[in-house]
């Protein structure tokens, strides 16, 4: 289990890494940042190398690395948990993977969200008006000025509300995927594996497939709520949409 976690972990942190500057002009272009509400992405992306700086593309992914192992830790010890209990006790076939996908989710989200915030809030900062210096500098900070722990979790209900049919979704669209490659393509989708106890188990570009489809699906449920999130936990950093912080 611990060498299964830790793995999950490194993958984790591997594939943020890779889409950390999307991730950024993401958020920048999410919360109406002054500097780049008027771009689209590439365009966004070449205005941070010429502005900022190529570096100033992973603004955050510190934050996010550290949030990596207990949330993919919490995340997937939380859903083989709860798969075993809800397994034999939901009359709905395959409902137990979303249940138990979307109360993994929020369990996670829960637990690290405020690390979720502090990045939230570095990915947003323009070089040359930086209000914050660092994971501890903005949690103290934040703590100090915004009114204690309960600011760190501001956005957290919309995260919630978009938590269920996001990890609900991803989970269960991945394993219903996984299901179908394993009956009705084996022969293309799957390589064999003694270990396995029906001697099969998902090629490598199968899990990609499989895994970047059933995302796209979940985050497409979810993106609106994601968007207030941001809207939320940034809100601060800007005089004029303070009043969306407040709740």
């Amino acid at each position: 289990m611990q060498w299964l976690l830790t793995t999950r972990g490194v993958a984790g942190m591997c594939s943020k890494t890779a889409v950390a500057p999307l991730d950024r002009i993401k958020i920048l272009l999410q919360a109406h940042s002054i500097h780049y509400k008027h771009l689209g992405v590439f365009s966004g992306l070449k205005h941070i190398v010429k502005k900022e700086s190529f570096i100033a593309l992973y603004k955050g992914n510190g934050a996010q690395m550290v949030r990596i192992f207990p949330y993919a830790a919490t995340q997937f010890t939380a859903f083989e948990y709860l798969g075993k209990i809800l397994g034999t006790n939901l009359p709905i076939k395959h409902a137990d993977k979303f249940v138990a996908g979307a109360g993994a989710g929020v369990t996670a989200v829960t637990l690290t969200y405020p690390l979720d915030t502090i990045r939230a809030r570095l990915a947003f900062q323009v070089t040359g008006e930086h209000r914050y210096n660092g994971i501890v500098h903005t949690a103290v900070t934040i703590f100090k000025t915004e009114g204690g722990f309960r600011a760190l979790y501001r956005g957290f209900v919309p995260t919630l509300m978009g938590m269920v049919p996001y990890a609900g979704f991803s989970f269960y669209c991945f394993e219903m995927l996984k299901f179908m490659c394993m009956k009705y393509a084996p022969a293309w989708t799957c390589d064999t594996c003694e270990r396995n106890t029906g001697g099969l188990v998902l090629s490598v570009p199968a899990k990609l497939l499989c895994g970047g489809f059933a995302g796209a699906v979940a985050q497409s449920f979810s993106y609106p709520l994601d968007v207030t999130r941001r809207r939320m936990q940034l809100a601060m950093m800007n005089p004029e949409t303070a009043k969306f912080g407040l709740n």
